[in-house]
């Protein structure tokens, strides 16, 4: 267990009946991107929900985890989540360098730790006020004191989190695509810095740039290699 003291739990278990038995006001999810991705950064959205918001949009269907939603939807449900004055976020990353420093698992709860800071400070409120929810995997510096739980497949079941990841996932593919710019040669704008055939055969070709992780890339050759 990582020194945060987070809980890290699977189902069934009731989350909003234990949040209204608590009688707390806000929840807040936690969600990553880029965790595996060759280049770029890993990126944590921290999203802080009314305890009794229910996200409803019959244009946008059903609210489900980033990588169930196509490019455009995850964008629609974005701006959504933006014009609701109920709904409130912040978004932190680690690049690359870091992550070769430190790893990334470690990267990944830095931002998470970033984000839920951010947001917190944002919001102004106790601790009593509000439960935390983080994704599977995920950690954060003094989770004890506000009860953070990491949850498996969070992102699957509770809805701060799903928002959580919608949001991640579009900051970072947006800042991708703002690096193609940067770098053309890999295709950033199309696979978002994943090892995709075409990403490694440019890195065979040009040889990897100064936004890709290369402990990541030592390790992909050796799969190659084997297979």
């Amino acid at each position: 267990m990582p020194p945060t003291a987070a809980f890290l739990f699977s189902p069934p278990f009731c989350y909003f009946k234990q949040m209204k038995a608590r009688k707390k006001k806000y929840i807040i999810g936690i969600d990553e991107v880029g965790r595996g991705a060759l280049a770029g950064p890993v990126v944590v959205a921290a999203v802080c929900l009314p305890a009794n918001l229910r996200i409803s949009q019959k244009k946008l269907g059903t609210l489900k985890d980033s990588k169930k939603l196509s490019p455009k939807m995850r964008k629609l449900w974005t701006e959504y989540f933006k014009s609701v004055k109920k709904i409130s976020y912040k978004v932190a990353g680690v690049h690359p360098r870091a992550i070769e420093r430190i790893n990334i698992s470690q990267a990944a709860n830095r931002a998470a730790s970033r984000a839920s800071d951010r947001l917190i400070d944002s919001l102004g409120l106790p601790p009593d006020n509000f439960k935390i929810f983080l994704d599977g995997g995920l950690f954060i510096k003094n989770g004890e004191e506000y009860g953070a739980k990491t949850v498996i497949k969070g992102d699957e079941k509770i809805t701060a989190v799903k928002a959580a990841s919608i949001i991640a996932k579009v900051r970072r593919d947006k800042y991708m695509e703002k690096l193609s710019r940067k770098h053309p040669a890999y295709g950033f704008e199309v696979h978002k810095g994943y090892g995709t055939r075409a990403h490694m055969n440019a890195i065979r070709k040009y040889g990897p740039s100064e936004v890709h992780r290369l402990t990541f890339l030592r390790f992909s050759r050796k799969l190659q290699d084997k297979s």
